[in-house]
């Protein structure tokens, strides 16, 4: 037995090590398997996807447009054009471009030129996109590279600190944490040690299910699951270090105080990270391929977060025992914390006057709710999405600047051979159509027409997206199989999915939740409270949102998405909190009784509890790092909400609530009666933990 004890937890360690090794370079390989084409991220039933489709059989390939744009402060010459074209042939002959480009087009103002360039979209279009950009230097005053390649480039380029800056930057984050929290040099080692080779693991599993085309990997999925991970595991290796702590006080004997606490914490984790996994498999019912790929891929990470934080870190600190604490390790015999500090303050105030705590709380709440109206979820044009200057949005001004609005990102109007003549008609007569011409072949297999229509506003604009809902009901008149593609019906489509998802998405999750709450705490009640706390604290977070976007970082809109995300990770994630204090206060209770219980549970979470809302809001923010403005916008909503959930929900407004419920949170199980304890030490709460 005594070696049992030791080698258990060493084969433990080494096996987890040795997976590390093997699965750790594969966090740097994920960029490349990702996909961070728009247009990937939508349904095969979506409108822009189907005349993708169509494109791809006409054009016989999966290519994308870069649009070279030649500025100059003078009127075009012929060399000027003859060296345009020598460019063009030059850049016909590059890997990765399917074809020479079409001959370049003048401005009217005669100060500009365009060149549109067909990319291979199933190479690594960046490193595309980087070579024209090389080598179109010097052929005018201003060169820019712009259109949907010119953008996808951009895009994988602003995602590739995600496996560098935001991973270190997360990481020294909970480094600096946990040093203040634990005041030991060691313990926070082993805990990011536990989190990083979660990390490893989850890593080299999804990129061989990417890589086998199993599951889709974006960039935001990916930066997503990292945050995941670290915070996740961060957060269940304080819960069970607190209750190592514990344990260490009542046993001498390290393997046997962490075989306590495995044995105390598991409930809670295993009910935290089950709720998130459910949580996140929930946007398998989304419509968007963008929300269906995040949920395995997180509830991978988590999967894997959990499974360290229970076999790991548990087997690392057995081996370590009470040096894992030093210079404060806690000592054998040494009493129980009891109601002194904040907590025990707090606790003392939500049991002197709990109805006037969770009114006001949930009151303040619901103030900031009342300005979730205020956040415009139309989405956000690509030009938008960046909050660093790039060169495609830079390239996108010099467009409309010298040619049609929608110049470089048409939309594709796909139609029966025998309407296509009435359906390019319609198309010409739409206001918001600057030009209409046609492809330049039909798809005898499907017997379809193509047309391309130049739309007269931006191509990621609100105008050119009404164009584009106008076109397809318009259309419908001519033909049912009438359909409009291009990037702007792409963003159309995301939008619509988006609203679309959000309706299917919350009330599932939602349910989700409450069942793990059901199945845990054996109550109806206390279920139903702390969901709508939740909700209650999700919605003043969107409120407050609402307004710093709109009046400190200047979004006039945020992606549909957003708010979608948000949801799924603050009640998945924020309803952590919540089980940690509740499965406590249900342990508590069965030995003091309800109202005491509540107290006691309170005072003994707090510190832990707080320092893990803590340590995942600080590496949510860590997203800010990646110039994007989706994820900023996640990244806020997602840090504050868990900081609301920590500070406000769980610390006044769930304890205070259940203790003015008293035995009645339970139902409809029967009350929580307590052990032979003093009837002085249950009115007050001032009791110690009976082992």
């Amino acid at each position: 037995m005594s070696r049992l004890r030791w080698l258990l937890p060493a084969a433990l360690t080494l096996g987890w090590l040795i997976i590390g090794g093997v699965a750790g370079p594969y966090a740097g390989k994920l960029a490349e398997v990702q996909i961070n084409d728009r247009a990937a991220f939508l349904a095969d039933e979506a409108e822009s996807t189907r005349v993708a489709a169509a494109l791809s059989e006409v054009q016989d390939d999966e290519s994308l447009s870069a649009i070279v744009v030649i500025e100059y402060e003078r009127e075009l010459t012929d060399a000027d054009l003859a060296e345009v074209e020598a460019l063009a042939r030059q850049l016909g002959g590059m890997d990765g471009v399917t074809e020479s480009p079409a001959p370049p087009t003048p401005s009217e103002d005669g100060r500009a030129v365009q060149l549109a360039v067909p990319v291979d979209g199933s190479s690594d279009v960046a490193e595309i996109v980087a070579h024209i950009r090389d080598a179109a230097q010097g052929t005018g005053q201003q060169v820019f590279v712009t259109g949907p390649a010119g953008f996808a480039a951009d895009l994988s380029d602003a995602f590739g600190n995600i496996d560098g800056l935001l991973l270190v930057v997360a990481l020294s984050a909970v480094l600096v944490i946990l040093l203040i929290v634990y005041r030991s040099p060691l313990l926070p080692i082993m805990v990011l040690s536990s989190a990083v080779l979660a990390l490893a693991a989850a890593s080299a599993i999804v990129y061989t299910l990417a890589d086998r085309d199993v599951l889709t990997l974006n960039g935001q999925s990916q930066g997503i699951m990292f945050i995941l991970v670290v915070g996740a595991a961060t957060d269940y290796a304080l819960l069970l270090v607190s209750r190592f702590r514990e344990a260490l006080r009542e046993h001498r004997s390290g393997y046997r105080a962490m075989t306590l606490a495995v044995r105390r914490a598991l409930p809670a984790i295993l009910a935290s990270g089950g709720t998130v996994i459910l949580g996140v498999l929930c946007l398998l019912a989304s419509s968007l391929n963008s929300n269906r790929s995040l949920g395995p891929v997180a509830a991978i990470g988590i999967s894997l977060a959990v499974a360290a934080s229970l076999t790991f870190l548990p087997a690392v600190l057995a081996l370590l025992g009470r040096a894992a604490f030093w210079p404060f390790a806690p000592r054998h015999g040494e009493p129980h914390s009891g109601q002194a500090g904040i907590w025990g303050r707090i606790a003392r105030l939500v049991g002197s006057r709990p109805r006037l705590v969770w009114i006001a709380t949930a009151g303040a709440l619901a103030a900031f709710a009342v300005f979730v109206p205020r956040l415009d979820t139309e989405g956000v044009s690509q030009s938008d999405l960046f909050l660093s200057e790039v060169e495609s949005v830079q390239g996108q001004r010099a467009l409309a600047a010298h040619f049609p609005a929608g110049a470089g990102s048409p939309a594709f109007i796909v139609a029966p051979a025998d309407r296509a003549e009435a359906a390019a008609t319609v198309v010409a007569n739409d206001p918001g159509v600057a030009q209409v011409t046609p492809f330049g072949g039909d798809d005898s297999t499907r017997n379809q027409a193509v047309s391309i229509a130049m739309l007269s506003e931006p191509a990621d604009s609100a105008a050119a997206v009404e164009t584009i809902q106008r076109l397809r009901s318009d259309l419908d008149s001519v033909s049912p199989d009438a359909l409009v593609g291009g990037e702007t019906a792409v963003l159309l489509d995301t939008q619509e999915g988006s609203s679309r998802d959000l309706v299917v998405i919350i009330p599932l999750v939602l349910l989700v939740v409450f069942i793990v709450l059901v199945i845990l705490l054996r109550s109806v009640l206390a279920p139903v409270l702390l969901v709508a706390a939740n909700v209650l604290s999700f919605a003043a977070t969107l409120g407050a949102a609402a307004l710093v976007f709109e009046f400190l970082f200047g979004f006039d809109r945020v992606e549909p998405a957003v708010p979608l995300y948000g949801f799924v990770f603050l009640i998945a994630l924020g309803i952590d909190y919540s089980i940690f204090l509740m499965t406590r206060v249900r342990e508590e209770a069965g030995q003091l009784g309800t109202r005491p219980g509540i107290l006691r549970g309170l005072t003994v979470t707090g510190g832990v509890i707080t320092s893990a809302g803590i340590v995942l809001a600080a590496t949510f923010a860590a997203l800010v790092v990646i110039p994007l403005s989706f994820l900023v916008q996640i990244a806020f909503i997602v840090a504050v909400g868990v900081l609301v959930d920590t500070l406000v929900v769980r610390s006044l407004l769930v304890p205070a609530l259940s203790y003015d419920l008293g035995d009645r949170i339970w139902w409809p199980t029967r009350s929580r009666q307590p052990t032979a304890i003093p009837e002085s030490a249950r009115r007050d709460g001032r009791e110690q933990r009976v082992a």
